[in-house]
């Protein structure tokens, strides 16, 4: 069954306006608070509650907008308080009734971004409230002018009101038939809340993921993929080769193996919803030419051929302009700018960020440390594969690294002499997410995969879901 809930998919000018406003607010509510305009018994209540309200309200819906606006129920929450706070004054029955329709509003809100109820409801509940207080505050007009200065607390409010229907304009429905984000989520993943008691407590346990690494080296014999790979080529697969045929295998294993898919963040297991694959690429093969980084996201149910096409078109745009930086690279370059003592703040502040969750989508989508897997080749360098360390920033689960193909002569029963070909590989895995026999079972799925590619030119028959 589709669920329905709310998003705002894109920064455009309602959202923009709406952050304005709301940053208004909180920097008028603060000019106020320093003028004395608010009485000092009320600072809490009138001064600092908006201003929180108002800055945590932007930054969620900068921040979470895209994928989680119900994080957006906590500020908005704040805002219902404030003006519940607001109205202490009144007598007993008047006032219980307002906190009433206040917690009313906000139970309104928190349905709409989260349960999909329709937005125009409580949009014009906002536009009533704002035409009401809109209508309280015209009367300051008409005070001597040297009484203005006590109109501003009422315009910090009336802008903190008018911040919040752009807000609900910028909203899209959204509907799913699967998971749904929730809170203790990740814009990156599903908290796993049903694994057994040892994989929650190993996390604390072993802490990092290089503490916590399996290595693993095995070949594969070359006959079956180079012939796959020849027949490939001359289907007009220009350039296709090992590297594409296994990164459509692990696609495979994760239709079939969920659990590899799965990664270790702030000592919490999440289920990945894409397959998002880092590798390093060279503009041009000389030495001069940097090292840039490109992330590829993939579907389980995807194809050899899907794989090529998708790395191929995201390979080609950084050839065609070798000169122009990727977003990593512009992004690298923007924290190179820092000083070397606040970089080391700004890293920590980002890795505190990452442990709780709230790097926002669009910088772990540039990050080559978060992904399902980073994957490198040696054959163009001509050396054997390596065991490359995981990172602890991020929270990439598996590394492999290709090595070049050589020819070893064998000795068959019958006594002749037969000549094949070989790629050794490299696993290094964060061993949290799944146990041995798990991984054990998905090494044999994969190698039992690239010694019959042809499985790779249809779609997976069915994807398991990992744990609910």
């Amino acid at each position: 069954m589709d669920k329905k809930y709310y998003v705002i998919p894109k920064l455009n000018l309602p959202v923009l306006l709406s952050v304005t406003l709301l940053l208004a607010a909180s920097a008028l509510r603060v000019f106020c608070c320093a003028r004395g305009l608010i009485p000092a018994g009320m600072l809490w209540t009138q001064g600092v509650l908006p201003v929180c309200a108002g800055v945590l309200l932007a930054l969620a819906l900068l921040l979470d907008g895209a994928d989680r606006l119900y994080r957006t129920a906590v500020p908005a929450l704040l805002v219902c308080a404030f003006f519940a706070l607001d109205t202490l004054l009144a007598n007993a029955p008047l006032l219980l009734l307002r906190w009433c329709l206040y917690l009313g509003v906000w139970a309104l809100y928190y349905a709409t971004v989260r349960r999909g109820v329709s937005k125009w409801l409580l949009s014009a509940l906002v536009a009533g409230a704002l035409l009401c207080r809109v209508l309280r505050g015209w009367s300051a007009l008409l005070l001597p002018a040297g009484s203005y200065w006590w109109f501003l607390p009422e315009l910090a409010t009336l802008l903190l009101l008018a911040a919040l229907l752009p807000a609900l304009l910028a909203m899209r429905e959204r509907e799913c038939a699967g998971w749904v984000p929730g809170w203790g989520d990740r814009n990156d993943g599903r908290r796993l809340r049903t694994v057994d008691p040892v994989w929650r407590v190993s996390p604390y346990i072993m802490i990092t993921r290089n503490t916590s690494s399996n290595f693993l080296r095995d070949s594969m014999e070359c006959s079956a993929l180079d012939a796959y790979i020849r027949r490939k080529r001359q289907e007009g697969l220009r350039g296709f080769g090992a590297l594409h045929v296994v990164l459509a295998a692990y696609a495979r294993c994760v239709a079939q193996y969920p659990a590899v898919n799965r990664f270790i963040s702030g000592q919490r297991a999440y289920a990945r919803q894409e397959i998002e694959i880092s590798m390093n690429v060279k503009p041009e093969m000389t030495k001069e030419s940097p090292d840039t980084v490109i992330k590829l996201y993939l579907e389980p149910t995807d194809t050899a051929e899907d794989v090529y096409r998708k790395l191929q078109a995201t390979v080609s745009a950084i050839k065609r302009a070798p000169e122009q930086d990727t977003s990593f690279d512009l992004l690298a370059k923007a924290l190179d700018f820092i000083p070397g003592l606040l970089l080391k703040f700004v890293v920590f502040v980002l890795r505190t960020m990452d442990y709780f969750g709230c790097l926002p989508r669009a910088l772990t989508r540039l990050s080559p440390f978060h992904g399902s897997l980073y994957i490198t080749s040696m054959a163009s360098l001509g050396i054997p594969p390596i065991y490359h360390h995981l990172y602890d920033f991020g929270n990439v689960p598996v590394f492999v690294s290709l090595g070049k193909k050589y020819h070893v002569s064998e000795l068959e029963r019958d006594g002749s002499v037969a000549r094949r070909s070989y790629i050794d590989y490299t696993f290094v895995t964060d061993e949290r997410i799944c146990d041995g026999f798990y991984f054990a079972s998905v090494l044999r799925f994969f190698r039992g995969i690239l010694q019959a590619p042809e499985c790779l030119d249809t779609p997976a028959s069915a994807v398991v879901p990992d744990i609910r």
